[in-house]
């Protein structure tokens, strides 16, 4: 792609979420088990949980990777877009050696870091269980949870949504903030914007009902995946067809692992091949949605078609399914086909 084709402007897309540390590991079911945990599973710590991160760390042998849904999604943007800066993120961390981890990987990257910084708590963490094609992941927001609306009022963070056209917050971030969610949302509404949203997990439709459907008026893209297994077009739909301040049809994109993609632009379906790798190419599932929404955001600041958004999706997954993590390498080729 050629980074002459993007606009100058700098920080057009905007994300909030949870900046994490996964502590990613190889692990044999029984310490599924153990914590009580499933294959795939997407959880919160609890009490329970937390001699987990200690155990990767002195049991198995455990990688500290970058991580944080939407951190990651900025990420994988950067790599494809290729020009420095053109995405912002916000979260908060602890005063810690894993915060300025998470600083450096972020920005070498190209992504613009406005992190709220605590002292109330260390900088979050995600044990990543890798068992198989499996991985199951486990939560401990620590200071993410820290997060307050008024850190989008500093004088920088104000010009970096002045800035943006495009504003992506994750499910997961409804737990910690749903106000900063609504104050980016009634922005880009005000603004004639764009605002996008991803479900994230079941557990966020599950215990955040509330807020997610005050926020759903003013989405104009939604993600999802197959946690639901049935009648997934048919959900979409109904999605896609609920109330909605602006007058744009709502998209709705599902991913279903190997299955087709599922975009549906107001009441038109489309069912998008995915490329199917071999057993052997596979590494690590863990960061693949993350990583498709990322390749869907580089194509949408570029005024892309929606179909060119999943493709480009399907790209970024594919790729960073054959790393550890939520991770890229080399120099991004995406092609329209």
């Amino acid at each position: 792609m050629d980074p002459s084709c993007i606009c100058d402007k700098e920080g057009l897309l905007v994300g909030i979420g949870n900046p994490l540390l996964d502590i990613s590991a190889l692990v044999d079911d029984a310490l599924l088990q153990k914590y009580d945990m499933r294959p795939d599973d997407a959880i919160m710590a609890e009490e329970k949980h937390m001699p987990l991160y200690r155990e990767l760390m002195e049991k198995y042998n455990a990688e500290f990777i970058a991580g944080g849904s939407v951190q990651n999604t900025l990420r994988v943007a950067q790599w494809i877009l290729k020009k420095p800066n053109l995405c912002t993120y916000f979260g908060c961390v602890g005063k810690d050696d894993y915060a300025r981890i998470l600083k450096e990987r972020a920005e070498a990257e190209g992504v613009t870091v406005r992190y709220q910084v605590t002292d109330e708590a260390p900088t979050g963490t995600c044990a990543v269980l890798v068992t198989g094609h499996h991985r199951s992941l486990c939560a401990n927001l620590a200071a993410a949870q820290k997060f307050t609306p008024d850190h989008l009022e500093k004088e920088e963070c104000r010009r970096s949504i002045e800035t943006a056209k495009f504003f992506y917050a994750s499910g997961f971030f409804v737990a910690v903030s749903p106000e900063s969610i609504m104050r980016l949302a009634t922005h880009a509404h005000e603004n004639g914007h764009m605002f996008i949203m991803n479900i994230s997990a079941p557990f966020v439709t599950q215990f955040y009902k509330e807020p997610l459907e005050k926020m759903l008026p003013y989405v104009d893209v939604l993600f999802g995946n197959e946690s639901v297994k049935t009648n997934l077009t048919d959900i979409a739909l109904k999605i896609s067809a609920m109330p909605k301040l602006s007058s744009r049809k709502r998209v709705v994109v599902i991913t279903q692992g190997k299955d087709p993609v599922i975009l549906v632009e107001g009441d038109s379906v489309s069912l998008i091949p995915v490329s199917i790798l071999s057993e052997e190419q596979i590494v690590d599932t863990n960061g693949a949605g993350d990583a498709f929404t990322g390749g869907f955001l580089s194509q949408m600041v570029l005024g892309k078609s929606y179909e060119s958004c999943v493709k480009c999706g399907i790209y970024t997954a594919s790729h960073v399914i054959q790393h550890s993590g939520c991770t890229v390498s080399g120099d991004s080729d995406f092609r329209e086909t």
